[in-house]
């Protein structure tokens, strides 16, 4: 997720704003130094914070399509 799209459109950031965008980028920044055993934590706070699930997840999409650039989408099961 661009750290632009999390600054809401530009307007100004209330403090409780500003704790959900820390959280997600707390989280962020665990998945790329590989804490995964913080990784729940970050998320629990988040969500304590009032992070909504699609952005929780959109973080998580992110990272994962960062390190793998030629991942398929959509379901990766196999029959």
């Amino acid at each position: 997720m661009e750290n632009n799209a999390l600054l809401n459109q530009g307007q100004a950031l209330g403090s409780d704003q500003i704790l959900k965008v820390t959280a997600l980028l707390y989280l962020k920044e665990a998945l790329i130094a590989q804490e995964y055993e913080s990784c729940q934590e970050l998320i629990d706070t988040a969500k304590n914070l009032g992070v909504n699930a699609g952005d929780i997840s959109a973080v998580i999409a992110d990272y994962l399509n960062a390190n793998n650039p030629g991942r398929q989408k959509g379901n990766r099961l196999r029959s």
